[in-house]
């Protein structure tokens, strides 16, 4: 007979809750997330087609890899410098204010270099226009995770779990679709048409989602004369955003490394086969993520994931072909999914609500840095010692993030005064200024 949670013997009253479940339709449910979802996804998806729309354009006016390249890493380093300014300035001034500017001067931007290449401009002015195209990149898939951690505040952190699970899937969705999106513009139209239909997505994609005001976050005022600290003040995003400059250098020495392998096997279109595979892995394992009740601390899921990374990423180097890379690359990419949505999972609660959005922007510019990185050394490298040589950066570039975050996991403890506040029963805890966004 089950013992009666009585005050002698409160068994029953001490037992721990079963870990919450939360589905995605239970999710996709939540009043409101569909209105700035559709949007968010057409404003998002230019993200993953710009960096391939400029090579192509590059390479079809100037016929020259390193000029091609070079352009692109400007644009990613500026994005990735500039962008969590922005994310800052989204959580002063509200994402409204913010990201139609933004997708202003990124259309025009975008536009200026077109115009350049088509002309055959010299070379350092392309690095001038491709300078703010990609500062302007806008940062949708930071402000759609502030929206769902406004949205879901009130609900278990299952439910928030649920949703950066999906976010991570509509990342890879992104991932997937861009480029092949843009390269069948590029073959079929010109490299200049996917590049318009980039700057246009992001143009209508942006200003729709920025209309949702509805369901943005409130903007949080500072008391006066107190300054508002930057999300980068705390040492555990610092932490999180070196590490993800790992998962970086992982995407950008794989995307190299896989095409040279395949064309040094004579079999230069399967490249993008195997390198699909890798992202179909890490969408699979989003999906599945989602859907698990944690048991596990978040810190602990944050290192298991990042280990079973360096562990994929340790025998890329070592394949035969192009078969068993594939295999081993979608090893690797299961680890990649649990690993961004962990990392976004626990920045959201190292940082206070005036400073979420920022925190979210450095992460996704840690990573656009590191694949910058990953790719450029990557390429040297197989320069020098041939196609297996690329998959060390991966290795390298992952290995060094786990040292940081064996080393440095105690800081990954979210200090008491980065809760969560909420305006409760007409008193709040913050000032939240909410009107002007309505």
């Amino acid at each position: 007979m089950a013992a009666r949670p009585t005050v002698e013997n409160p068994v029953v009253a001490d037992a721990p809750a079963a870990p919450t479940r939360v589905g995605y339709g239970t999710l996709l449910r939540t009043p409101g997330a569909w209105t700035f979802l559709l949007p968010a996804f057409a404003a998002r998806l230019p993200y993953a087609m710009l960096s391939m729309g400029i090579s192509l354009l590059i390479l079809g006016t100037h016929g020259s890899y390193g000029t091609a390249g070079t352009v692109v890493a400007i644009a990613a380093v500026a994005q990735a410098l500039v962008g969590p300014q922005t994310g800052r300035l989204a959580d002063r001034f509200g994402q409204a204010a913010v990201l139609i500017p933004s997708v202003l001067v990124h259309a025009v931007s975008v536009g200026a270099l077109i115009a350049l290449a088509l002309g055959h401009a010299p070379t350092w002015t392309l690095f001038l226009a491709a300078t703010p195209a990609g500062a302007t990149v806008p940062q949708i898939g930071a402000m759609v995770r502030a929206r769902w951690v406004a949205k879901l505040a009130d609900l278990p952190p299952a439910h928030l779990n649920t949703a950066f699970a999906f976010e991570s899937v509509t990342d890879e969705l992104t991932f997937a679709v861009g480029p092949v999106l843009t390269a069948v513009i590029a073959t079929t139209v010109t490299p200049a048409a996917a590049l318009i239909v980039e700057a246009g997505l992001t143009l209508a994609g942006g200003l729709a989602f920025a209309a949702q005001r509805r369901t943005a976050p409130a903007r949080l005022v500072p008391e006066p004369g107190v300054r508002q600290a930057s999300a980068l003040a705390s040492p555990g995003v610092r932490l999180l955003a070196g590490v993800f400059l790992g998962v970086g250098s992982v995407f950008g020495g794989m995307q190299i490394s896989v095409t040279a392998t395949a064309e040094a096997a004579g079999q230069s279109g399967l490249s993008g086969v195997v390198y699909g595979i890798f992202a179909g892995g890490s969408m699979v394992a989003g999906v599945l993520y989602g859907l698990i009740a944690w048991r596990r601390s978040t810190q602990q899921r944050m290192l298991g994931s990042y280990t079973l990374l360096v562990l994929g990423c340790s025998t890329l180097w070592a394949m035969p072909n192009l078969l068993t890379l594939a295999v081993a690359g979608l090893v690797c990419g299961l680890a990649i999914a649990p690993t961004l949505i962990t990392g976004y999972t626990l920045v959201e609660t190292l940082v206070a609500d005036g400073a979420k959005t920022e925190a979210f922007t450095w992460l996704t510019g840690a990573i656009g840095l590191g694949l910058a990185v990953g790719s450029t050394v990557a390429g040297r490298l197989i320069d020098m010692g041939g196609p297996w040589t690329g998959f060390l950066v991966p290795l390298g570039g992952a290995g060094l993030g786990l040292v940081a975050l064996v080393t440095l996991r105690r800081l990954l403890v979210a200090p008491a005064a980065a809760t969560r506040t909420v305006a409760r029963g007409g008193s709040a805890v913050t000032s939240l200024v909410g009107a002007s966004e309505h």
